[in-house]
């Protein structure tokens, strides 16, 4: 019960704010210009995450840039569970460093579409989520070579599979986290929209296939 509580408001308000700072860095952008690879935002399709990263052609840049995006989530999730003993502080920072990704206060709110951050999160909040989570991304992909159709999927499916015992193991209150993995799941196809509208059109591009 402790727990659904959490530390006391201004703690948590604390707590969002360094998550959101810590999630609002924009690694994508820092990487592509440190390494002269040109501002990502002006390459493909202007989103700052690994999956545009890897337009420039620099593979591990892109790889860089995935896990530093998911790391950051995972870390602000993990430090305010671990400073406050709480599940609540947890989500409410990683909800955070999720919200600062998508939109970084650096960029003019102007960020990327959180995939990347989401596994993260859920990695860190609950282990067997997280690759149940990763497992339904590669299912999907590997059936329709579909990336937004997979990130849709497995987010959506994420809040039902952390109601799921194997899910619950990792954690002795889930319902913190499973509120967060619905948070995210809602913002990641608010963001997707625009690949939502391309699905529902079948002009989606598939993984691997080159533009014309």
């Amino acid at each position: 019960m402790q727990d659904l509580v959490g530390p006391a408001l201004g703690t948590l308000a604390l707590v969002a704010a360094g998550g959101y700072l810590l999630g609002s860095i924009p690694f994508g952008v820092i990487l592509t210009r440190a390494a002269g690879a040109g501002d990502v935002r002006q390459i493909g399709s202007g989103n700052i995450g690994a999956t545009n990263v890897l337009r420039t052609g620099r593979k591990d840049l892109a790889l860089a840039t995935l896990l530093l995006d998911a790391g950051k989530g995972a870390a602000a999730l993990l430090i305010a569970r671990y400073l406050f003993n709480s599940d609540v502080a947890g989500a409410i920072a990683g909800g955070a460093a999720f919200l600062g990704h998508l939109f970084p206060v650096w960029l003019g709110f102007k960020g990327g579409k959180g995939v990347a951050t989401f596994f993260g999160l859920l990695l860190a909040a609950a282990w067997p989520l997280g690759l149940l989570a990763a497992a339904t991304w590669l299912v999907v992909a590997a059936l329709f070579r579909i990336s937004s159709l997979s990130a849709l999927v497995a987010s959506a499916a994420s809040p039902v599979y952390a109601l799921l015992p194997i899910a619950a193991l990792a954690l002795p209150t889930p319902m913190p986290i499973t509120i967060l993995a619905a948070f995210t799941a809602v913002l990641i196809w608010i963001r997707h929209a625009d690949n939502i509208g391309r699905l529902l059109k079948g002009t989606e591009p598939r993984i691997g296939a080159k533009k014309a």
